[in-house]
């Protein structure tokens, strides 16, 4: 009997539940929810996905980017982003208009997807946190959207995301955030909010994502933020943060991405505290604070550390033993701080090591040895510390992955390195500036094929630029500024190149002893000039005429020569400039009128006697 009954309660209770099911399927769309998005459609002035335009007839729930409810027949979400997806391409859309108040009405909405449209303006409806109780997820980013977040947004409860990243928002972060327990992804990034974050931040047990990066924040970081244990990714960067690091950091226990860096961060940095702390601790950015203090030797406990950057501060001692113990790290930035003595043996064993850092500090000494065995290591900037290496290395040239050196000031001397006419690797770019290099620049200089990047200036190099330089078809940077070079610059503007409008973006060879006219610069070869500077040399005839056909130039100086003649109309051409220096030579005539030439202060043309006309004194008619 007792079977009998039970039989028949299932099957009531199958009966009623389709009959609920087809009662949706044939219900005509709720009226409160279609006036909410025909509403909404009359707000958006332009739709380039075409979606809205076929927002026809009264059933809104066969709408494309609304989806009902299969049992009650109301809108569970409203998809309409901006990046559509096919198989073959991602196309983004854009909505222009204003996002409406109307959206309130939806009041079954689980998903509300508005992102990435860009051009969708307006603001958070105060009301949203009592008009959709069962929100779960809020996709609002990539919009010009602004005003300031409600504190009703405490009081989404279901909420799981909350994206709202990439508009215009203001104001202060509401202490209600701290309300929203089942919040995983909180994106606020790329706003204007400022003021504190909240210290109920850390009551989001449940949180794995945080991003507050590139905003107007202040205050201090919450020192319960090590509460986060589900915590994956934090990144807070790019604000205006002070006061010193947590120590509950080091309780961040899911932690593997923590950008804390370009904040201004003090004291000294104390996590880990034992090596069971932060265990998938992969990236890591402290840069441009005001940290002091040693590299803690802790460090060498992150052993799951792949990049992590201390860049810019104010630490001070040797870098630590224990640095040999990051075994998995491809990227590692010291620059910038006040680090002394030697580089540690131990750096040898970072065989992973692609990029290395460590300029502008105190480090003194030779190079180890050990250094030959980092076979991966791509990137070696030892800039601008107190290194006597009297010579390169021997074993540095052959380095088999080794193609970007910057050892500016290391205390290298004599003839231009022998060793690295053939390197394991092509030189990509190379910085030997600040040294004390004699002789002249060798001609092999030019089978280094693949070098974009050159400089040698403030060194003692003479002679003249080798004739071999022209078949660097990849230089786009040289710079041989304050050296005793002299002859023709003619030869740098022979460069030939692989791309029609030219690879070479910066040219400075101020400061030598270069003489003669300038022939012609290629118009079109070198197109993609956007700094030359020639000054403080002895060049001689008249101003190239093709530098007002260089479109992309912005800075130009040729001060302190001897050039004469009339400055050509031309130069009227030069839509980009924002520096010019033609003082000091022997120009003539009438300065053009009209800009960029009329915006420039008159120190960037005294000096030339025969020189007139706005902003000089007036020409005599």
């Amino acid at each position: 009997m007792v079977g009998r009954n039970l039989l028949l309660f299932y099957a009531t209770f199958i009966f009623v539940a389709v009959c609920q099911s087809i009662s949706a399927a044939n219900k005509v769309c709720n009226q409160q929810e279609l006036m909410a998005l025909t509403t909404f459609k009359s707000g958006i002035h332009s739709d380039t996905s075409g979606r809205l335009a076929k927002w026809l007839g009264h059933d809104c729930c066969s709408w494309e980017g609304v989806v009902c409810n299969n049992r009650t027949g109301r809108v569970a979400e409203l998809r309409l982003p901006g990046f559509l997806s096919t198989n073959e391409f991602i196309l983004q859309t854009q909505m222009k208009g204003h996002l409406s108040p109307s959206l309130m009405l939806l009041t079954s909405l689980e998903v509300l997807d508005l992102g990435g449209l860009i051009t969708l303006a307006g603001t958070i409806p105060p009301s949203i946190g009592t008009s959709l109780p069962m929100l779960r997820k809020l996709f609002l980013y990539g919009n010009s959207l602004s005003g300031v977040l409600p504190e009703s947004i405490g009081k989404l409860t279901k909420l799981e995301e909350l994206h709202l990243h990439e508009n215009y928002f203001s104001g202060s972060l509401p202490w209600s955030l701290g309300r929203l327990n089942g919040l995983h992804k909180l994106l606020l990034y790329s706003n204007q909010f400022s003021g504190p974050i909240p210290k109920s931040v850390a009551e989001l047990k449940n949180l794995q994502m945080l991003d507050l990066h590139n905003n107007s924040l202040t205050g201090q970081i919450p020192e319960n933020i090590g509460a986060l244990h589900a915590l994956e990714q934090l990144d807070i960067s790019d604000n205006l943060l002070n006061g010193k690091l947590p120590l509950s950091l080091s309780n961040l226990t899911s932690i593997s991405v923590l950008y804390l860096d370009t904040n201004m961060l003090d004291g000294e940095i104390t996590f880990p505290h034992s090596s069971a702390q932060m265990p998938s601790l992969a990236f890591l950015r402290l840069h441009d604070n005001r940290l002091t203090g040693r590299i803690p030797s802790s460090i060498g406990n992150l052993v799951s550390l792949q990049r992590f950057s201390l860049a810019n501060n104010h630490l001070q001692g040797p870098i630590p033993n224990t640095i040999g113990n990051l075994m998995e790290v491809t990227e590692m930035y010291l620059n910038g701080n006040q680090l002394s003595g030697l580089i540690p043996k131990t750096i040898g064993r970072l065989s992973r090591l692609l990029a290395l850092s460590i300029s502008n500090n105190l480090i003194e000494g030779s190079l180890p040895h050990e250094m030959s065995s980092l076979q991966n290591l791509q990137t070696l900037d030892l800039s601008f510390n107190r290194l006597n290496l009297s010579t390169i290395p021997k074993w540095l040239p052959q380095m088999p992955s080794l193609c970007r050196i910057y050892l500016a000031r290391s205390g290298i001397h004599g003839q231009f390195p022998e060793l690295l006419k053939s390197t394991s690797s092509p030189i990509l770019e190379l910085d030997l500036s600040f040294n004390n290099l004699t002789g002249p620049i060798p001609s092999w200089v030019g089978t280094l094929s693949q070098l974009y990047s050159l400089n040698l200036s403030r060194n003692s190099l003479t002679s003249t630029i080798p004739n071999s330089i022209t078949n660097l078809q990849d230089l786009g940077i040289l710079d041989l500024h304050s050296n005793k070079l002299s002859g023709s610059v003619d030869r740098v503007f022979d460069i030939k190149t692989r791309f029609d409008e030219g690879s070479l973006k910066y040219i400075d060879l101020s400061y030598n002893y270069f003489y003669g006219p300038i022939k012609g610069i290629g118009v079109g070869a070198q197109n993609k000039i956007e700094l030359l500077s020639l000054s403080h040399n002895s060049l001689t005839g008249g101003l190239p005429v093709s530098v007002g056909a260089l479109s992309s130039m912005r800075s130009l100086d040729l001060s302190f020569n001897k050039f004469g003649g009339e400055i050509p109309s031309g130069f009227l051409k030069l839509r980009e400039l924002r520096e010019l220096d033609l003082s000091n030579n022997l120009l003539v005539g009438r300065i053009p009128s009209g800009k960029p030439l009329s915006s420039f202060p008159k120190s960037c043309f005294v000096g030339n006697k025969g020189l007139c006309g706005k902003p000089l004194n007036p020409c005599n008619v």
